[in-house]
């Protein structure tokens, strides 16, 4: 696990140039690889390119430093991540007469390229983000994995061509400061996170997941592609006992491909289904004790109880970790400036602390992260469900008199985020066309409730119409369309970003083994009520592995995490919090409208309404502008 950069200059830079600035790019990634560092640069009369690293040591201790070369020297890679089956594809190379000098997974990369170029890019079961630069064709190859855990940024300007793991690296080393896209902003206030290709900076963007980038050094020009073409499955015809029985084979055989490390890992483990379910099989694959974490706040409800009752169920060492407000107060400003761009995930807090806490036993934490868009688990792929059953009953001019009356009714004082708030959120998201998934994953702001806040100058519609083109422009209406959505939103912009940025800053490796492509694409092949039977969600799951635990464990509702960052805002964020809505600095700002988000902010704040997650993610967004943006 590392983080790379790089750079092309479009004009000669000599060596030492290039490597300075490669220098300076990987010290600000330093957290992501704290044990090793790399770099290759290379003068040319046309262009000047630098590629760097920062290791983090995890597999192949002594052999795996980067960069690592083709023996004629001619190829050269730079890699962050891992790829879980290299051992197979180094077997199959082998095989071909193909020589290795490391037992990395880097080297096996490079000389898959070597031999069958970007197409051997299909072949790679990991999580990644790399670059090749091969001398022979001049040309620069830039991937990022399938489902987007790995981060790459680049940006394209007249005098250069920069890519890296973070965003820092990228801006930190520009001569000028890019302004915001509104386009970023916009899906920020609604999503709560930036969702590739883009990023809160006008001309940075994200590599999508699942696609590599062909750079072409003579001309600088670049085109996009996808590593794995994504066509519809057709569902199988199969048995519900057959299915399950494949399910179980596949999540332990992710399981054990994702604990290859020469260092010692864990488990993050809540207590709900998916962290339980990994738990008990790297327990079992092992077959000896592991080490499990768990954290929970104080004044907070989680499943710590749970949590303890897998640990005990594997007879694991647990490690069980309460923080409160003070801890907050201590970490916060690192922990969302790390992000940098504004990133209102709730769940980003207590994910920093149990990396951070995980550290000091483990360097590599296998989490349930993926589960629930793998498996159908949360509860918003109910709305479509909800959504016909609603429309065909209410007619639309009753619907809004109801959304209307109901405002006040359901109006939360505090930061609890129980019925009335499903409920409100469900009525909110309620569309006569069919256009309700968009709402209903706005976790911030509805489409209407962004218009009202932000200035003219900033607001945009048809946030999501490059998604749309993305899934066929059809209605998303169904279980797989839903999972589809968050696939290529939620997932790759918000989940794998809270914890890809909350773990490398703690230079704790995460792997999530229900992010597994073979595994994904077997579950888009299953009827959709072995995923969700009824009101039962990850019913095929659950079904796989409810008899090794205790009776009815599996089914008990799920309480999630909820960091209680409503009530922050009303306490000890409050005298930074109210410095953001400041007349003459939000007027110096130009980006909101001051009648309505002064009011919106108050209101939370004096607890008439509850408006944490309008307001949270206003607070990080501000955090971020002052400083960060303000700063450059």
């Amino acid at each position: 696990m590392c983080g790379i950069n790089g750079i092309i200059t479009k004009t000669h830079y000599n060596k030492e140039n290039i490597s300075s600035i490669i220098d300076t790019m990987n010290d600000l990634i330093i957290h992501r690889g704290p044990d090793d560092d790399g770099i290759f640069s290379e003068e040319n009369n046309d262009f000047s390119i630098g590629m760097g690293m920062r290791r983090l040591s995890i597999i192949d201790l002594t052999s795996g430093e980067q960069p690592i070369f083709s023996e004629d020297k001619q190829i050269v890679i730079v890699f962050n991540g891992e790829i879980y089956n290299y051992k197979t594809i180094k077997s199959r190379l082998e095989a071909e007469g193909v020589k290795f000098i490391t037992t990395s997974d880097t080297e096996v990369i490079l000389k898959a390229y070597e031999k069958y170029g970007v197409e051997s890019f299909q072949w790679l079961d990991g999580m990644f983000g790399f670059s090749i630069y091969d001398k022979n064709i001049n040309k620069l190859f830039v991937a990022r994995d399938f489902f987007g855990e790995k981060p790459l940024y680049y940006l394209q300007t007249e005098k250069e061509f920069l890519w890296s793991s973070e965003l820092k690296s990228i801006v930190n080393t520009l001569d000028f400061k890019p302004e915001i896209s509104k386009k970023g902003l916009n899906l920020f206030f609604r999503l709560t996170y930036i969702p590739a290709p883009h990023t809160i900076y006008d001309g940075i963007k994200k590599l999508e997941a699942n696609h590599y980038m062909v750079y072409d050094l003579i001309d600088h020009n670049f085109s996009i592609k996808k590593i794995n073409q994504e066509i519809k499955p057709e569902v199988a015809s199969i048995s519900f006992v057959d299915a399950k029985k494949h399910v179980k084979d596949l999540v332990y055989e992710s399981v054990e491909s994702r604990s290859i490390a020469d260092v010692p890992l864990g488990t993050f483990l809540s207590g709900g289904v998916d962290s339980s379910i990994v738990s008990l099989c790297l327990s079992q694959l092992t077959g000896k004790k592991i080490e499990t974490f768990s954290i929970g706040f104080k004044d907070s409800s989680d499943e710590s109880s749970k949590a303890r009752t897998v640990a005990k169920l594997i007879d694991s060492n647990h490690h069980e970790f309460i923080i409160g407000e003070d801890d907050l107060k201590d970490n916060i400003h690192q922990i969302l400036m790390n992000f940098d761009e504004p990133f209102s995930d709730t769940a980003a807090l207590p994910t920093y602390f149990v990396s951070n806490k995980t550290k000091d036993y483990v360097k590599v934490a296998l989490t349930g992260d993926g589960g629930d868009e793998v498996f159908g688990g949360y509860n918003k792929y109910y709305v479509g469900k909800m959504n016909s059953r609603y429309t065909n009953f209410i007619p639309k001019p009753l619907h809004n008199v109801i959304l209307k009356s109901s405002s006040a009714l359901l109006a939360d004082k505090s930061d609890r985020r129980g019925k009335r708030f499903r409920i409100k959120k469900m009525l909110k998201a309620i569309d006569y066309d069919g256009e309700y998934y968009w709402d209903i994953i706005s976790l911030a702001n509805t489409e209407t409730e962004l218009s009202e806040i932000l200035s003219s100058s900033y607001y945009e519609t048809d946030l999501f119409g490059e998604y749309k083109d993305i899934l066929g422009n059809q209605k998303i209406e169904t279980l797989t369309d839903f999972r589809h959505v968050d696939k290529i939103l939620s997932l790759e912009g918000g989940m794998l970003a809270k914890v890809d940025r909350t773990s490398m800053q703690n230079s704790l490796e995460c792997r999530a083994p229900f992010l597994n492509k073979k595994l994904w694409d077997y579950t888009n092949t299953l009827p959709e009520n072995f995923l969700m039977n009824g009101w039962n969600k990850k019913y095929i799951l659950k079904e796989s592995f409810k008899d090794q635990f205790p009776e009815a464990f599996l089914e008990k509702s799920k309480q999630g995490f909820g960091s209680p960052v409503g009530d922050w805002l009303k306490s000890s964020l409050k005298p930074e919090l109210e410095g953001y809505i400041d007349e003459t600095y939000l007027s110096d700002q130009g980006i909101f409208q001051l009648d309505k988000i002064i009011p919106l902010v108050k209101n939370h704040l004096e607890s008439k309404r509850d408006n944490t997650f309008r307001v949270w993610a206003f607070y990080c967004f501000q955090k971020w502008y002052s400083n960060i943006y303000l700063k450059k």
